[in-house]
């Protein structure tokens, strides 16, 4: 049973998919950085200087007591969601060059020329047409 664990995952394809996970787990901390570090200020700035992150819709406030929060904030964070979309654009926007690009470098496959009649088996049936 040992052997036959091994032997799976010694395989092309399990080892191609971890490393798939882990360049995932890390193009997925860049995303993040770059949405919630660059993008995200930029688009505040547009819009007047509103960080998204910040937007949210309170449904009960924190309770503190002598300075101590005793009951955290229950809020919907419209603002978090709203980064996330950007992300997800971002990431869908970068996976479609990517695809593309590989495209463009592969090597397409080669088409084999239509096969038909060859001019002799034509001419012999246009003459064999013109004796009937």
């Amino acid at each position: 049973m040992f052997k036959e664990f091994k032997n799976f995952i010694m395989t092309g394809n399990v080892i191609e998919f971890a490393v798939a996970v882990i360049m995932a787990g890390a193009v997925g901390g860049v995303v993040n950085g770059f949405v919630n570090d660059i993008v995200m200020p930029i688009v505040g700035q547009v819009t007047g200087g509103v960080d998204f992150a910040s937007i949210k819709y309170v449904l009960s406030a924190a309770v503190m007591e002598n300075g101590v929060e005793v009951k955290p904030e229950n809020a919907i964070r419209i603002g978090a969601w709203i980064n996330t979309i950007v992300n997800l654009v971002i990431v869908g926007f970068v996976m479609f060059m990517i695809i593309k690009s590989y495209n463009k470098l592969r090597k397409p496959a080669e088409v084999p020329a239509p096969t038909g009649p060859t001019q002799e088996e034509l001419l012999a049936e246009i003459r064999d047409l013109l004796k009937k």
